[in-house]
């Protein structure tokens, strides 16, 4: 866990953002505006928002950057790890 001051939104999605990790990030404050605003420009697989750890198991999960390859969970990890294959059969 890193905690950093910061002196402007701007500076703290640089910050974040400014590394070769993506696996998760998460954002503290009481303006969920400004929350989801910070979330979108976030290059990480999950951002948390006034939480930390609340996952539905349905929904995807992964890094981005060097964080991982791939997704869990979803159809995401479905996709992921099947393979999709066409078989076509005349009978007759």
């Amino acid at each position: 866990v890193t905690i950093q001051p910061f002196d402007t939104e701007e500076e703290a999605i640089e910050l974040a953002n400014g590394v070769q990790y993506g696996l998760s990030a998460t954002v503290w404050t009481q303006d969920i505006t400004r929350a989801n605003r910070v979330a979108e420009q976030l290059q990480s697989g999950i951002v948390w928002i006034n939480c930390w750890m609340v996952r539905d198991l349905r929904t995807p999960f992964g890094g981005v950057k060097h964080s991982g390859v791939g997704r869990e969970g979803g159809l995401e990890a479905l996709r992921f790890f099947t393979e999709a294959k066409n078989v076509c059969v005349k009978y007759g």
